[in-house]
């Protein structure tokens, strides 16, 4: 039966695959045996996670607080290295029993890449405390062209590559720009 839900993400950086939950109860290990680090996640973060998994946003600013200065260091290396846009990002959701154990495989709710990284340290007392705030987007974020117009291709193609996958490429977000100047009467007759 499950009782709870746990907000997973997981992160595919070049030198390691960093596994992310949303709490401060310690390690959280899946069925897999894969283990998966505390962080906090805000709450404006939190809406952010809901809007990209019910496809009412197509990118994804999500704030990471409370990670631990091993995984913050693997995030500062890789992105010192120029390698992290393009990183692969995964939110799952893991149901979990009344002892908060995993049941079942966790569902994949969002996928994307990173599109920016912005690091944000501030001191407090004897420490210093690190967000990192990553800007996702997926396959379905709209391009802007440059007359200003905003359209998506991908999402088009994608979609009727499933429908028909025999036929050629679908170009309809390509032609209709050539359209932008033309005028269209209705009825035609």
């Amino acid at each position: 039966m499950i009782k709870s839900l746990r907000v997973l993400a997981q992160l595919d950086f070049p030198s390691k695959t960093i596994r992310l939950w949303d709490g401060s109860g310690g390690l959280f290990i899946d069925l897999d045996g894969n283990i998966w680090r505390p962080c906090v996640l805000t709450e404006s973060a939190l809406d952010q996670i809901e809007l990209a998994i019910n496809a009412e946003a197509f990118t994804l600013s999500l704030a990471l607080s409370g990670i631990d200065p091993e995984l913050s260091n693997v995030i500062w290396s890789d992105y010192q290295d120029g390698e992290v846009i393009g990183t692969r990002v995964r939110i799952l959701i893991q149901d979990c029993d009344e002892y908060d154990q995993p049941v079942g495989s966790p569902d994949i709710k969002f996928t994307g890449t990173i599109d920016d990284i912005i690091f944000d340290d501030a001191a407090a007392n004897d420490q210093i405390l690190s967000t990192i705030t990553v800007e996702i987007t997926n396959r379905f974020t709209l391009r802007t062209l440059t007359n200003g117009a905003v359209l998506s291709d991908v999402d088009q193609k994608a979609r009727s590559k499933v429908l028909n996958p025999s036929a050629p490429p679908d170009r309809f977000c390509e032609r209709i720009p050539l359209q932008i100047d033309n005028t269209i009467r209705w009825p035609n007759w």
